[in-house]
């Protein structure tokens, strides 16, 4: 089956077609600066990437603009849209609506609009890719798949806040976790290197990246996870704080003459690994600083590895054990520097890590010894794919 993966943003798309039989990607891009003057990049399989600027006025003319280039004659993969056989799309919230995949009709749009202030950044820009898709392929089964689903196995233990009962009832104030696609895939992924039944598993998932997040993966079930309410909680990320005193909040709209929105501000687009580090954001340059002898880089690095191994150990500690930690998404993937940081810090659990090993980047491979009580693995995630699996479910 031909499935067109739908990843949208507010001012950008990003597309896969995928054969779900073969798990081939048959083509794949993206739509940039939606609303402003566009621009496409396009690649037909292992074809060569092309990026041309294109007059995209809104998310209506960029899914109109993917359709083009998956059936061109030269650079596309399909003869017509016909042979596209369902869309898959990400959609970041589903509050406590929806704990899988569903089909998309009128009820399942108005739900996703219910919980949009949940996710003011991105539900809106997923409804947006929704609607274009259904307008333009009027009789393709649509798909949404939450990246909040996954964790609505969390027991209440795990989900619940300390604030007044009622703001949970009225509002749905709780933790929800984020990048359940990919904690999915790739817990899924390592009780298969595990060789053992997912069910019998305890696995800790480090999705690391600009936004990372760690899951607690017990008998194939998400028990607890670092991101909240919002995506802003857990670990210090790129730009964003990850977990801080409230009190914070406060103190600095009082120091800084702030109102809420500014604060908000600071803690998602200023903090993290460019607050820290004053530098930037991205863990390349982090590592290079550190390596060049860079203080600030390297008081960055470690407290991103630190809040790391310490989440890690809180998640050995309820699931009341651990068989193996994954390592994915860019950083997770392809920062030997950071997975050696976080395994040193866990030592006490008898990790030991295969130094020549964790020089690798990027495939599925065990970084640790074979004497090690904890296996250790990077594991690629493959959101697309596992978005396509689930529209294939559905569909048929």
């Amino acid at each position: 089956m031909k499935i067109l993966v739908i990843n949208c943003g507010s001012s950008s798309l990003k597309y896969q077609l995928i054969d779900s039989d073969t798990e081939a990607v048959l083509a794949k891009g993206l739509c940039e600066r939606i609303g402003i003057d566009g621009a496409i990049t396009h690649q037909a399989g292992a074809g060569e990437k092309k990026t041309e600027q294109y007059a995209m006025p809104d998310h209506d003319a960029a899914v109109k603009r993917v359709i083009e280039k998956l059936t061109d004659s030269e650079v596309g993969a399909v003869k017509d849209l016909s042979e596209i056989e369902a869309v898959g799309h990400r959609v970041v919230h589903g509050g406590e609506k929806f704990a899988s995949s569903v089909l998309i009709d009128d009820q399942v749009i108005s739900a996703i609009e219910e919980v949009s202030d949940l996710a003011p950044l991105h539900n809106p820009a997923n409804l947006i890719g929704i609607r274009a898709c259904a307008k333009l392929m009027p009789s393709v089964p649509q798909v949404a798949v939450f990246d909040t689903a996954f964790h609505q196995t969390m027991p209440e233990r795990a989900y619940i806040y300390g604030l007044p009962y009622e703001y949970y009832e009225n509002y749905g104030v709780r933790r929800y976790g984020f990048h359940g696609t990919s904690h999915s895939y790739v817990s899924k992924r390592t009780a298969a290197l595990l060789n053992k039944p997912i069910e019998d598993t305890k696995i800790v998932v480090c999705h690391l990246g600009n936004g990372s997040s760690i899951c607690a993966v017990k008998g194939g079930k998400s028990v607890d996870t670092t991101m909240g309410l919002t995506p802003l909680a857990g670990v210090a990320m790129g730009t964003r704080s990850g977990d801080i005193d409230p009190a914070i909040c406060e103190f600095l709209a009082q120091k800084e003459n702030l109102d809420i929105a500014g604060v908000m501000n600071v803690l998602n687009k200023k903090s993290g690994m460019l607050g820290i580090s004053g530098i930037s954001s991205d863990f390349r340059d982090l590592d290079k600083g550190m390596a060049e002898g860079n203080d600030r880089c390297r008081i960055a690095m470690e407290v991103f590895a630190y809040q790391v191994a310490k989440y890690v150990g809180a998640y050995a500690a309820a699931m009341n054990g651990v068989d193996a930690i994954a390592f994915t998404a860019g950083v997770g993937e392809n920062q030997g520097t950071i997975r050696r940081m976080v395994c040193e810090q866990l030592s006490f659990l008898g990790i030991t890590l295969d130094e020549e090993a964790n020089k690798q980047r990027g495939e599925e491979l065990l970084i640790s010894t074979p004497d090690s009580k904890v296996k250790v693995f990077i594991v690629p995630t493959n959101e697309e794919l596992a978005i396509a699996q689930d529209t294939q479910a559905l569909v048929k």
